[in-house]
């Protein structure tokens, strides 16, 4: 598939039917050669992973724009698979291609904070589950882009002829002096992405080599320091006599060793992930069940008491068991019987009982009190005073002797 900054295919045309572990995506340049590609993908194959391609154009590293269209076509495509069945993602960048592609996938994924993720986007976070850099990433320079300005089979020559060391500078200080404001902004965007994606809280792998002058060892050895710093897991894998991306082609076996057990590594990092989304889910929905269960039932509490009489006799209508059914006249209170709260015991004033309680109780030598008594419900005192009260109207303020 064809997007406005280069190329995006699979590796691997088999049957949808067929299991893999994974996928990996890699992020290509002009800087690796397309045969030399292939056996990375026949070996990523060989392990039971399935490749996605990104292959970029070079131009791609000083147009932002055309890397993004990029990244779009490559998103869109990862998307339709994971949709039809989710598996772990591994990122895997060659050389110059996290500039030409990579950092512009991060912006795309990236949490801006402005709210939430879309659930595409959300997919795809959940299963990256890991990063690998072999011979990069690579911080691009003016010296440095006189180098990539040539096909690899011409860098490669032993001794390249004056015409072909007059054209890669002229080239490169070309671009240079053409774009050398944004390409220095662009830089600076470029490193804070990569160091952005630590969020997505997955594990790095950097294959590097002191003999590789396109990426210098110091460049790789600060930014695994930043990485490390940010609180990324990072496991760097160092050689010593092997030039820029023949790493695999020097030292086979440590190269497969290394990238086998990061990818079982990865895995095991996805299915962790997964499992932890399956309870935080689980325990939303027990959440969700308990608070409707409660709801139910105080909407069935509030529809039990269907009246409440409010008199008197203080009866509450309640809902009668069957139990305690005995058959009524049909109506609309056939299901409800009367319940009578019993009422509280109380003693009559003016009784024999109440009387001796009053004689024995009130002071008999106390001469010059207003005792007032609180009315009954009636209206009438529960006991009349010694003294009796002057007349309505008459002010009378006697003051006890005591």
């Amino acid at each position: 598939m064809m997007g406005g900054g280069g190329s995006v295919y699979w590796g691997r045309n088999q049957e949808e039917s067929k299991q893999v572990k994974g996928i990996v995506v890699i992020f290509a340049w002009v800087s690796i050669h397309e045969k030399h590609l292939k056996n990375y993908l026949d070996f990523y194959s060989s392990l039971g992973w399935n490749s996605l391609v990104s292959r970029a154009d070079f131009l791609n590293v000083y147009y932002p724009e055309r890397a993004m269209s990029l990244a779009f076509v490559l998103l869109n495509e990862l998307l339709e698979k994971l949709k039809i069945r989710t598996c772990p993602v591994v990122f895997v960048a060659f050389s110059g291609s996290p500039k030409a592609c990579m950092y512009k996938v991060f912006q795309n994924i990236q949490e801006t904070g402005e709210g939430p993720l879309s659930p595409e986007i959300q997919l795809i976070r959940n299963c990256v589950c890991g990063q690998i850099y072999d011979s990069g990433p690579v911080d691009f320079a003016s010296d440095l882009n006189a180098r990539f300005a040539l096909h690899p089979s011409i860098r490669k020559m032993p001794v390249p002829s004056k015409l072909v060391s007059w054209i890669a500078k002229g080239v490169a200080s070309g671009l240079d002096g053409l774009y050398l404001t944004r390409f220095e902004s662009q830089r600076t965007e470029y490193w804070e992405t990569l160091y952005s994606s630590v969020d997505l809280d997955a594990p790095y792998l950097i294959l590097c080599s002191e003999k590789d002058d396109l990426a210098p060892y110091p460049v790789i050895r600060d930014f695994t320091q930043c990485l490390q710093d940010l609180g990324a897991d990072v496991e760097i894998v160092k050689w010593n006599g092997s030039p820029h991306l023949e790493h695999y082609k020097h030292y086979p076996i440590q190269y497969k060793a290394a990238v086998a057990s990061f990818l079982e590594k990865t895995t095991l990092v996805y299915s962790r992930r997964i499992r932890n989304l399956r309870e935080m889910n689980g325990m939303h929905d027990e959440i969700s069940e308990l608070i409707y269960g409660l709801q139910k039932a105080a909407v069935d509490s509030n529809q039990s008491f269907r009246r409440v009489a409010l008199g008197p006799s203080d009866h509450f209508f309640l809902p009668s068991s069957a139990k305690y059914h005995n058959s009524r006249e049909s109506g609309s209170l056939q299901d409800e019987r009367p319940i009578s709260l019993p009422v509280q015991p109380s003693i009559n004033a003016h009784s024999v009982l109440g009387q001796i309680l009053f004689d024995a109780c009130v002071p008999k030598n106390i001469e010059g009190w207003d005792i007032r008594y609180s009315g009954s419900s009636k209206g009438q005192p529960f006991a009349s005073a010694r003294r009796r009260s002057p007349p309505l109207g008459i002010k009378c303020n006697r003051r006890s002797r005591l």
